[in-house]
C-alpha cells in the first residue's frame, strides 16, 4: 500500500512540474524581445534553510519516518546567471516506528554536497529551475549495536531535483523543491541503499541591491543642449529621416555603457517612439550630439494654429550588464498642415495634393465641360492647363494679397512663418495669394497627369508645366522659341497664376515667360523645381476624403473661355506658318502649313496647302504622304490605305524602302488597318515596321496584339494623337 501511495504522489509531482515547464516555454518564447530577468535581478549570493520530507522507494524491512534540514549557499556565475554553483549541509533523519524496538535503527546522515542549480527567471516574481548534487554522507546509529556507543557507515549521495520558486522580494525567495535522492553505503551496511523520493520546501536571503529601488536606479547618462525647433505639420514626412532637433548625451559614469538607443516619442502624435542613433558605446565621460527625427501619424494633420508640446527624448542603454533607461521631456510648437518657413523653396511641394478626391472630381468636371472644343492632335497637356485656367477663372477665383504675410516679405526672411493654404480651402474662398493659386493650379494639372513645377523669383512664385514636346518641335506649341522653357529636351511654360480670372491664358503664359527672362543674367535668383522630384523630400499632406459641396461654375463659360484662347492660339502658330510659305514660296514651307493646319482640325485649309505643295513638285513624297493623314483625322481610313499605299510604291522603287520615311508610312498604314479592324492586315504592317526600326515600332506594340479581342478591349491609346506626319523636320 505504501508503494502505490508514493508512485501516486510522484506522479501528481512530475505533472505539477511538466505544467509550470510548459508555460515557461510559451512564456519565454512570446517575451523574447523584453527584458532579461535573469540579468536584470541577478544577485551576487544568497543563503538559505530548507525542510524536506523524504520517502523510500525500497522497504527497509520496516517503517520510518525520514526528514532532512539543510543549509544553502549559492552563488550565481556573473555572466551567466542562471547557472548558480550551490553547496549544501544537511541531515537527513531516519526514524523508526518498529512496535518492538522502535530505537534500535534510528539514525541520522550528516552530509555535505555540492551542485549547480540551472534557474531560469521568467518573470519578476516566479523561476523554475534544474539542479543536480553529489556529496559526502556519515550514517551514525546510536543504538544498533548496545556495547559500542555509536555505529557509523559512509555514503555517497547524489540527487536529481528541480525547483520551482517565488519571489516576493529581490532578496526574499521560497521554492518548492522535488528531487530525487540516491544513497549508497561504503560500508558493508547496505540496508538503506537505493532512491529516495524528496519534496522540500525552502527560503533564501539573496544579497545585493533591488535595481527597482528608488537607490539602485541607473543614471548613466546626462542630458544637455536638447532642443527641438518649431515643427510643421506639412512637413510630416520630411521629419522622419531629417532631423527635428538635437540633444548632447554625456556618459557620467566610470565605466563604459553600450547598446545606445536615442528615440523621441510625442504622445498623441506618433504610434511608437522614433529611432534617431544607435550607439555601440560610449566612453567614460564622453559626450556624443545626437540628430532627433520624428514620425508623426496623422493626428498632426488635424491640430490648428500653433499647439505647443511637450515630448519625450527616450535613451536606452546597457551599464554594467544592466539594462537602463532615462526619459528627458522637451517641448516644441507645432504648427498646423497651413503652415511654412521658406528656407527651401521645395517645401511648396508638400501643399500639391494631386491624390484629392475633391480635387480629381473638379478637373474631371473640366475637362467634361470642354471635350467638343478639343482639337484630337494638338498638344494635350497646353489644352488642359487652358482649360483649367478658364474654369478657376469661370468660378471667380481671383488674387489677393495675404495681409498678414505678403510673400514678398516672408520670402525675404527665410525663418518667418508663412501660411499656404490647402488647394481644397483655396478652392472653397475662391481667392489666394501667389502661393496659394500656385500650388491649387498646379494640383489640378497632377490630377491629370500633368508634369508640374513652380518658378520662385525675389518676392514671387508661379507654376509651370511640361507639354512633353520636345525642343526642336517649338513652333507646334507656339512661333516664338523664348516662348518656352527647355528643361532636359523638353519644352515647359509657365504661368502666372496671379492674372486668373483678370486675363486670358495667353497673357498669363506671356507674363510667366518675362518674369522668367527678367533674371536670364542673374539666374541665381530665380529657381526652377519639378513637384514630383520636390515631393521625394516633401511629401503632399495627408487629407480626409469628404465632399467639399464645390461649386465648379457653367460648363459652357468654361468652353467659351478655352476656346477662345484655343482659337488665338491656332491663329498665332498659323499665321507664322502662313507668313513662311508666302515669303519662301518652298514646297517645304506649304507642307508645314499643311500639317499646322491639320493639327488644329482645319482640313479644308490642310489640304489646299498640300495641294499648293504638290504643284511645285508633284511627286513631293512628305505631302502625297500628309493627304493620306488628313483621310485618317477625317476618319476615311480606307482612303488614308490607299494614299500610302500609293506613296511607298513611290518610296520603294526609289530604293529607300528601309528608310526612316519608309517606317512612317509603315506604321501609318498599319494604324488605318486596326482603325478599320483589319487586324490581320495591321499586324502585318506592324511586323514590318518592326524590322525595320524595332525600338521605334515598339510604341505602338498594341497593334502587335490586334489578333487577340482581350487586347483590343483593354487598349487605352488615342490613336489618332498616334499619326505620323512627314515633313516636319524638314
Amino acid at each position: 500500500m505504501k508503494i502505490f501511495k508514493f508512485f501516486d504522489r510522484a506522479q501528481r509531482v512530475v505533472f505539477l512540474l511538466l505544467l509550470i515547464l510548459t508555460f515557461t516555454t510559451v512564456n519565454a518564447f512570446s517575451k523574447e524581445t523584453e527584458l532579461d530577468y535573469n540579468t536584470y535581478y541577478r544577485f551576487p549570493l544568497s543563503i538559505g534553510v530548507e525542510y524536506q520530507s523524504l520517502s523510500p522507494f525500497g522497504d527497509y524491512g520496516g517503517n520510518f519516518h525520514i526528514y532532512e534540514i539543510a543549509a544553502y549557499l549559492r552563488w550565481p556565475i556573473p555572466s551567466i546567471p542562471v547557472l548558480q554553483p550551490t553547496l549544501r549541509l544537511g541531515i537527513m533523519n531516519f526514524d523508526s516506528q518498529d512496535s518492538v524496538d522502535p530505537e534500535e535503527w534510528d539514525h541520522k546522515h550528516y552530509y555535505g554536497a555540492l551542485g549547480i542549480l540551472y534557474s531560469n527567471r521568467f518573470s519578476k516574481n516566479f523561476e523554475i529551475g534544474a539542479e543536480i548534487f553529489g556529496g559526502y554522507s556519515q550514517a551514525v546509529f546510536p543504538n544498533l549495536i548496545p556495547e559500542e556507543e555509536k555505529t557509523g557507515s559512509s555514503n555517497i549521495l547524489f540527487e536529481l531535483g528541480g525547483r520551482i520558486c517565488l519571489n516576493p522580494s529581490y532578496n526574499f525567495s521560497i521554492d518548492i523543491h522535488p528531487n530525487i535522492k540516491y544513497l549508497v553505503s561504503l560500508s558493508p551496511l547496505k540496508d538503506f541503499n537505493g532512491l529516495i523520493l524528496g519534496i522540500g520546501f525552502s527560503a533564501h536571503y539573496r544579497f545585493g541591491e533591488d535595481p527597482d529601488s528608488p537607490a539602485a536606479l541607473i543614471r548613466s547618462i546626462r542630458f544637455e543642449d536638447a532642443s527641438i525647433q518649431p515643427l510643421f505639420a506639412a512637413m510630416q514626412s520630411y521629419y522622419v529621416k531629417n532631423p527635428v532637433g538635437k540633444v548632447n548625451i554625456t556618459n557620467l559614469e566610470k565605466h563604459s555603457i553600450t547598446d545606445i538607443v536615442v528615440s523621441f516619442f510625442q504622445a498623441g502624435y506618433m504610434d511608437s517612439p522614433t529611432p534617431s542613433a544607435t550607439i555601440p558605446e560610449l566612453s567614460p565621460g564622453e559626450t556624443r550630439e545626437v540628430q532627433i527625427t520624428a514620425s508623426f501619424n496623422e493626428e498632426v494633420f488635424k491640430t490648428e494654429g500653433i499647439t505647443p508640446l511637450t515630448g519625450e527624448i527616450i535613451v536606452s542603454y546597457t551599464s554594467k550588464g544592466k539594462p537602463a533607461e532615462q526619459r528627458q521631456p522637451i517641448s516644441y510648437d507645432l504648427h498646423d498642415k497651413t503652415a511654412i518657413t521658406w528656407d527651401d523653396d521645395k517645401k511648396v511641394a508638400a501643399f500639391i495634393t494631386p491624390a484629392d478626391s475633391a480635387l480629381r472630381n473638379y478637373s474631371s468636371f473640366i475637362r467634361q465641360a470642354c471635350k467638343n472644343e478639343v482639337i484630337p492632335v494638338f498638344n494635350e497637356q497646353l489644352q488642359i492647363a487652358m482649360q483649367v485656367f478658364h474654369a478657376l477663372g469661370e468660378i471667380g477665383c481671383i488674387y489677393q494679397v495675404d495681409p498678414t504675410s505678403p510673400f514678398t516679405s516672408v520670402q525675404e526672411n527665410t525663418m518667418a512663418v508663412d501660411s499656404i493654404s490647402l488647394p481644397r480651402d483655396t478652392l472653397k474662398r475662391i481667392t489666394g495669394d501667389c502661393d496659394d493659386l500656385t500650388v491649387l493650379y498646379c494640383s489640378l494639372l497632377e490630377t491629370v497627369g500633368i508634369e508640374t513645377g513652380f518658378i520662385t523669383t525675389p518676392g514671387h512664385i508661379y507654376a509651370v508645366f511640361n507639354t512633353r514636346a520636345s525642343g526642336q518641335s517649338y513652333k507646334q506649341i507656339h512661333p516664338e522659341r523664348v516662348m518656352t522653357i527647355a528643361v532636359d529636351g523638353e519644352l515647359w511654360i509657365p504661368v502666372e497664376v496671379t492674372m486668373i480670372g483678370a486675363a486670358d491664358f495667353l497673357a498669363a503664359w506671356r507674363k510667366g515667360i518675362e518674369e522668367w527672362s527678367m533674371y536670364d543674367n542673374t539666374p541665381e535668383k530665380r529657381g526652377f523645381f519639378l513637384t514630383r522630384t520636390s515631393q521625394e523630400l516633401y511629401r503632399p499632406v495627408v487629407l480626409k476624403e469628404t465632399d467639399l459641396g464645390l461649386q465648379y461654375g457653367e460648363k459652357e463659360a468654361i468652353a467659351d473661355g478655352f476656346k477662345r484662347d484655343l482659337a488665338d492660339l491656332i491663329d498665332l502658330v498659323v499665321d507664322d506658318y502662313i507668313t513662311a510659305a508666302r515669303t519662301g514660296g518652298k514646297k517645304e514651307d506649304y507642307n508645314r502649313l499643311g500639317i499646322a493646319y491639320a493639327r488644329f482640325s482645319q482640313y479644308p485649309q490642310a489640304e489646299r496647302a498640300l495641294r499648293k505643295a504638290l504643284q511645285i513638285d508633284p511627286v513631293y513624297l512628305s505631302a502625297l504622304a500628309n493627304l493620306g493623314n488628313l483621310s485618317y483625322l477625317q476618319g476615311n481610313y480606307q482612303s488614308a490605305v490607299s494614299q500610302f499605299n500609293y506613296t511607298l510604291d513611290i518610296l520603294q522603287r526609289k530604293g529607300k524602302g528601309q528608310s526612316p520615311t519608309a517606317l512612317k508610312l509603315v506604321l501609318n498604314i498599319s494604324k488605318s488597318h486596326y482603325e478599320l479592324k483589319q487586324y490581320d492586315e495591321a499586324k502585318e504592317y506592324f511586323d514590318i515596321a518592326y524590322s525595320i526600326d524595332a525600338v521605334r515600332t515598339e510604341e505602338y506594340a498594341y497593334i502587335r496584339k490586334a489578333a487577340s479581342d482581350e487586347a483590343r478591349a483593354s487598349a487605352a491609346v488615342d490613336t489618332k494623337r498616334q499619326i505620323l506626319f512627314l515633313g516636319e523636320e524638314e
